[in-house]
Parts: structure tokens; C-alpha cells; sequence
């Protein structure tokens, strides 16, 4: 569950108007290269069929995407080149404003839930309508920490895996330490905490072991939008193909993660994902593997 929406974006390497985003839109399309994905969302009267088809063509389940009168929810950012955080210009939420999602009765036996980076209040009814679910992540953002710090706590006392980059880390626990930061956002109830951080990887924390992804080198970044929510599609559609998902599952999934992030960030919008082959990423799940692979060597005096 999360957003579909029209972002228009500017970078050093251009600038678009009005393409298709949103985090359910990044978290599913990439999630659907591991997984069936039903997706929870609203739009207005003025989202085209062309958009639909697109997410059909992926095989997501477009059950839960209500449409509204009204338009649909619109973001505008720049980005410098410091291409980690987005300058937010504009933001019109619209048909989002108003949004009280209610799940299809086949939704609620799901056994993976993604809840994007929302109101903290709508994913914690959402989640009250899903059964028994084996497995729950969810996103948020330092708007919602500022906004509605007791409405998320609650929200995370009903989470297993929390997916926030370094500096919401850091917020929410009011330290500066990631390290200590993990223990306490641990605290709070998530049994395991991701944190991305852009260009420099990843950190997860499970219990007491720790876990570190480097980020891929790309030569060409056009777009970081959206690259977090491709991270957790790649790290929850993994996932959701384990049948334990011990410590070994999680840092894997890390790693496709990343590699979903990796592919996303080199067009806008989803245009890299739309031209997207299985065994691309393969290829660079496998080149993540060896960026940090290194053998022993015994160095025996002469």
C-alpha cells in the first residue's frame, strides 16, 4: 500500500514533467519481478490506461487501486548533485487527501505486507484488515516523525521489518550513532531495521549481527526517485519466494534490493523497469556479490 502518482523531476542530467511515480508504483513494478503483487492505492479521473496497462502488463493485481473523482496525487522535486535527498517544490495530494483504504476480501489473506510511506494511521488500518500475515515491512519518512511520532510508534509496534534511510534512522531515535540508533528503533518493535543510505549501500541490523551492502558504481544516474521503494520491492519480492526467512534470506534479499535500486535509478521514472530482462538481474545481483568477495592469503616469511 502506498501512492500512485504524476512526479515531475529535475536533475543535473535533465528534467521531466508529470511521468508516472509513487511508491506503490516503485515498490510493486519491481516486487513483480519476484512475485505476485496486489497493490493498494487511489487515483483520479485524469490517470490514463496507459499507466493501467503498464502495471497489468507486470502482473499486478489492480484490485485495490480505487479511482476517484478528483486528480490524482502530484509531486514535484529537484535534485542537485548531491543526488541523495530531493528538494520537494510542490506537492498536491488531491485524491490522496481523502484516501481511506478499503482492502478486497482477497487481499486480506495475504501472507507478505508492504505498507509505503504513508500516513501512519492508514497503514495501521490497513494492516488491522489483513489476517494473518507472516511478514510485515513498511516505510515511513521524517514528515510523519515530525507530524505523528505516537501514531507511528504504534504502527511499528505491529511491524517485523522497518526499511528508512539514514538520516530518518537517526530522527526517530534521536541519536546520532546508527548503531545505538538501531537498538532503539529495535525497541520499538521491528525485529530487524534496513537502513539505506544512497550511494554507500545499506546497513541491517537483525538482533545483535549486522549486515553491509555496498551500492553498486553506476556509471549513468539519471533519477534517485523512487530508488527506496525499488529497493523494498526487490527486498520483499525475494523474500517473499523464501520458504525461512532466517538471517542468510534477509541479507540476500539486501542485495536484490540493491540491485532493484540500482536498475531504477539509471532512467526516470520507471523507464529503465520497463525495459527490464530477468537475467539482467541476475547479472548484477552476481556482480554485487563480488564487489566485496575477497579469498584469505597466507603470507609465509621466506
Amino acid at each position: 500500500m502506498g501512492s500512485v502518482a504524476f512526479d515531475s523531476v529535475k536533475t543535473p542530467f535533465g528534467e521531466v514533467e508529470e511521468v508516472l511515480g509513487g511508491s506503490a508504483t516503485y515498490f510493486s513494478t519491481a516486487a513483480s519481478y519476484f512475485t505476485d503483487v496486489s497493490l493498494v492505492a487511489v487515483v483520479g479521473e485524469d490517470f490514463p490506461e496507459a499507466h493501467l496497462d503498464f502495471l497489468k502488463g507486470r502482473g499486478i493485481n489492480l484490485e485495490g487501486l480505487e479511482r476517484s473523482p478528483g486528480r490524482t496525487f502530484r509531486w514535484k522535486g529537484e535534485y542537485s548533485y548531491q543526488l541523495n535527498e530531493a528538494k520537494t517544490l510542490k506537492t498536491e495530494l488531491n485524491v490522496f487527501q481523502s484516501f481511506r483504504p478499503k482492502l478486497p476480501p482477497s487481499y486480506c489473506e495475504a501472507s507478505l505486507v508492504f505498507l509505503a510511506n504513508i500516513d501512519p494511521e492508514l497503514q495501521s488500518d490497513v494492516l488491522k484488515q489483513v489476517k494473518k500475515p507472516k511478514l510485515v515491512a513498511c516505510d515511513t519518512m521524517n514528515f510523519w516523525i515530525e507530524g505523528k511520532l505516537d501514531a507511528l510508534i504504534k504502527t511499528l509496534a505491529s511491524v517485523d521489518i522497518l526499511i528508512i534511510n539514514d538520516g530518518e534512522a537517526r530522527e526517530l531515535a534521536g541519536e546520532v550513532n546508527l548503531v545505538k540508533a538501531a537498538k532503539k528503533i529495535i525497541g520499538f518493535g521491528p525485529k530487524i531495521l534496513v537502513v539505506k543510505q544512497g550511494e554507500y549501500g545499506a546497513l541491517m541490523f537483525n538482533g545483535e549481527t549486522i549486515f553491509s551492502a555496498p551500492a553498486y558504481p553506476i556509471e549513468n544516474v539519471f533519477d534517485p526517485t523512487g530508488a527506496g521503494d525499488s529497493f523494498a520491492g526487490g527486498f520483499m519480492g525475494y523474500l517473499s519466494k523464501c520458504e525461512t526467512l532466517n538471517d542468510a534470506a534477509i541479507r540476500q534479499a539486501v542485495i536484490y534490493g540493491s540491485t532493484m535500486a540500482s536498475f531504477n535509478v539509471e532512467a526516470f521514472s520507471l523507464d529503465r523497469m520497463r525495459s527490464l530482462k530477468q537475467e539482467e538481474i541476475e547479472s548484477r545481483y552476481h556482480a554485487f556479490k563480488a564487489l566485496t568477495a575477497f579469498e584469505p592469503v597466507t603470507n609465509r616469511a621466506s
